[in-house]
């Protein structure tokens, strides 16, 4: 290996174990599902959520380098059983990632199911944009039946989503930025 290479090498290690320890901390702060429900529209069954995303230094600082981070919300529907565990009837994620426009100085949320985006001159409103969910529909009145007893259980999470080429290289292996919240349940009303 040339002293090239090996100088290369020992600068990109030295950056991702420095950076390392900072990266522990990213996502201290705040990763709670606040207050969830269920309405019915049609048949189909919409799940309203507030979510508390965590707002610090170190996410504004990976964003502002170029770290595009994901935002999931995961539903689940089960059937309660008694003597058995409960029966899953649908479970499914509500992806969205957040990113940060430097020309612009705008942070961008897209939805990654459906491509769209929208920008917000803050921080804080981004993350107040991505905790609130309305209308998501997550089951229709067929998959369930009347005599059953039904559990709704929401979460959201936090994770490092896209890096640009520079940093790849040195924070391939590092996953500490993947966070999720408790469980938010409740009896499904019928």
């Amino acid at each position: 290996m040339s002293a090239r290479v090996t100088a290369v090498f020992c600068v990109l290690f030295g950056a991702a174990t420095a950076a390392a320890p900072a990266q522990a901390d990213a996502l201290d702060g705040a990763l709670a599902v606040r207050s969830a429900y269920v309405n019915v529209d049609g048949g189909v069954f919409k799940l309203h959520a507030r979510i508390e995303y965590p707002e610090n230094d170190e996410i504004r600082a990976a964003l502002a380098d170029g770290v595009t981070l994901l935002f999931e919300a995961d539903a689940l529907v089960a059937r309660e059983r008694r003597l058995w565990w409960d029966a899953k009837v649908v479970e499914v994620t509500l992806q969205r990632e957040l990113s940060y426009h430097t020309v612009s100085g705008r942070y961008l949320v897209r939805d990654a199911r459906s491509g769209s985006q929208e920008n917000y001159a803050s921080l804080a409103e981004a993350l107040a944009a991505l905790g609130t969910i309305d209308d998501w529909p997550i089951l229709v009145a067929p998959q369930i039946s009347d005599d059953a007893r039904y559990r709704v259980s929401v979460r959201a999470g936090v994770r490092r989503g896209r890096l640009p080429d520079t940093l790849r290289a040195v924070l391939f292996w590092s996953d500490s930025w993947h966070r999720t919240s408790e469980w938010y349940s409740w009896s499904l009303p019928i």
